[in-house]
């Protein structure tokens, strides 16, 4: 049996590692509402880009909403764990943690060895998606989107247009034009003429520019978060020893 004075330099020690601990897990609540909103803000204002990058729909934004859902319910459990001081409930909120970190360890690190893929492949889904663009499928609404958007037109310019079955029907799509004023149909299937009332930039340049600065963000959030994991398993390690140790010496 341990001697009292040992017991009283042992509490201490739980007390501030408890609330380091739900210090931490508050903030770790916070970074998955983070997730949640990044994962929502993706759906939303890059759904365009997503959809004309892969053959089909990405579950990339439903992934973050869920990963940022899972981080939120157990942000929770990782307070209540260490208010109530139970060790098994800290050893399974560390391994918790330590899944999380591998595994947004892993993702970030494939995004990053797979950007240039993902750009070449969005070059070539990009070029198919104009040549077969007819203004009413999801595909040419993503072109219309991204053509607005970033005040765009084409491929590398708005006179790759000229080849599609479009254009020989109704000219350049309207969501190139400058002002929808003077952007009549007969202007669009004039190059010329549309030169003056169409925007001229290519979208590819831009596109490819905006999706590597938000996949950066991205990515350098996911992996801020990833190493901030350690630190949550690091203080949940250190107090459940801590407890088991003081539950052992009271004995």
């Amino acid at each position: 049996m341990s001697s009292p004075s040992r017991r009283l330099q042992t509490k201490p020690v739980i007390t501030c590692l408890k609330t380091f601990l739900i210090s931490y897990s508050l903030i770790f609540w916070f970074t998955g509402v983070i997730l949640l909103a990044v994962g929502v803000w993706g759906k939303v204002s890059l759904e365009a880009y997503i959809s004309l990058a892969t053959d089909e729909g990405t579950n990339a934004p439903y992934v973050l909403i869920g990963t940022g859902a899972v981080i939120v319910i157990f942000g929770l459990f990782g307070c209540f764990a260490t208010c109530r001081g139970s060790t098994w409930m800290l050893k399974l909120y560390a391994m918790f943690l330590t899944l999380v970190f591998l595994a947004e360890l892993v993702a970030g690190i494939s995004g990053f060895l797979f950007r240039h893929e993902i750009k070449a492949k969005f070059s070539s889904k990009y070029d198919e998606a104009v040549k077969n663009y007819d203004g009413k499928d999801h595909t040419s609404q993503a072109v219309d989107t991204i053509q607005r958007s970033l005040k765009c037109c084409g491929v590398r310019n708005y006179t790759d247009w000229e080849n599609t079955s479009y254009f020989k029907e109704d000219g350049i799509p309207a969501s190139c034009c400058k002002d929808t004023t003077n952007c009549t149909p007969d202007v669009r299937k004039d190059l010329e003429k549309a030169a003056d009332e169409v925007y001229v930039t290519g979208c590819f340049v831009l596109v490819t520019g905006v999706m590597e600065s938000n996949l950066g963000i991205i990515a350098g959030i996911s992996f801020g978060i990833a190493f901030f994991q350690l630190i949550g398993i690091f203080l949940a390690c250190c107090l459940s020893r801590y407890i088991t140790n003081n539950q052992y010496e009271m004995v």
